[in-house]
């Protein structure tokens, strides 16, 4: 019985650079004490620097353009990698991206935090950035 046979059915999207491969951490293994370590490198994913979550909007976009979208919408907050990769994923596709981003939730950054890194990024990806000051509460 092939578990993923249902998966294999839903509409997909080829963003991702995939396999990805694995790579064997013979130093650090064998610091830990253990006789093998391999790590599968997601940073190879190849688009908005990578990552996993490369995966999932596969599935997300091809639903989305299925249904005629021309635009998608994600929140995050200033740095967030996943806004970072859906604004690369809808570059590559021609979608228009609109990212609701929520700044001002940490009470210090480094200089440059709300505009370089991955914000900086979202706009050269051509993404429309709405940025919302967030308000800290005290909690009990």
């Amino acid at each position: 019985m092939d578990k993923l046979a249902g998966l294999r059915t839903l509409p997909r999207l080829r963003l991702a650079h995939l396999p990805t491969p694995l790579e064997k951490l013979p130093r650090l293994g064998a610091r830990l004490g253990l006789a093998s370590l391999w790590v599968k490198r997601d940073d190879c994913t190849g688009l908005g620097l990578g990552g996993n979550k490369i995966r999932k909007l596969e599935f997300n976009l091809a639903a989305a353009r299925d249904a005629g979208a021309d635009c998608i919408v994600c929140g995050g907050v200033v740095q967030s990698n996943t806004a970072r990769r859906v604004a690369a994923a809808c570059a590559k596709l021609g979608l228009a991206c609109h990212l609701g981003i929520m700044s001002g939730r940490l009470a210090e950054t480094e200089p440059g935090y709300d505009s370089n890194g991955n914000i900086l990024l979202d706009r050269l990806y051509g993404a429309v950035r709405r940025v919302a000051l967030a308000i800290a509460r005290d909690h009990d």
